[in-house]
């Protein structure tokens, strides 16, 4: 869905073919605010008076304009996926609020850098390899491994 943006304030925008209107809404606050057009170019006008329009309505209230979303939110997982973020967290040395953040930002940022420390055992070795890998760029490893000396492999 794609949105309008002013002064920190996002709406929707919404055709409806069979009025032949464009309208939307205020997102994320608790007042239900309103705007509507002819035509889609002027729904971004609608849209940024009806922002202006909340903003002084709240000052000559004498309330504060809710500002959208306070960066707190509650997340349901699997307990095992809880456990999980826990022992990262705890392998980490940060909170588990860190760890969401990263895993958050990680999947809503395709070019942001992940912290992520492993390392890769090879035929019983432990070598460090590498501490932080850009999420955006596969890494490859060209480490010549003979298939017979893997853990993995039957003998």
């Amino acid at each position: 869905m794609k949105t309008l943006k002013y002064k920190d304030y996002e709406g929707t925008c919404e055709i409806d073919a069979e009025e032949e209107i464009c309208y939307g809404k205020l997102l994320f606050i608790d007042d239900l605010i309103t705007y509507e057009a002819e035509a889609p170019k002027q729904l971004r006008q609608e849209f940024e008076a009806a922002v202006d329009d909340y903003i002084e309505t709240c000052a000559e209230l004498g309330i504060e304009a809710k500002k959208p979303l306070k960066g707190q939110f509650n997340v349901r997982v699997t307990p095992e996926l809880h456990k999980e973020a826990i022992l990262r967290s705890y392998n980490d040395d940060v909170s588990l609020n860190e760890i969401v953040k990263r895993a958050l930002e990680a999947y809503l940022y395709a070019s942001h850098d992940v912290t992520n420390p492993f390392n890769i055992s090879i035929a019983g070795q432990q070598n460090p390899v590498i501490n932080s890998i850009p999420s955006s760029e596969p890494q490859w490893f060209n480490m010549p491994i003979n298939p017979a000396d893997a853990p993995y492999a039957r003998h």
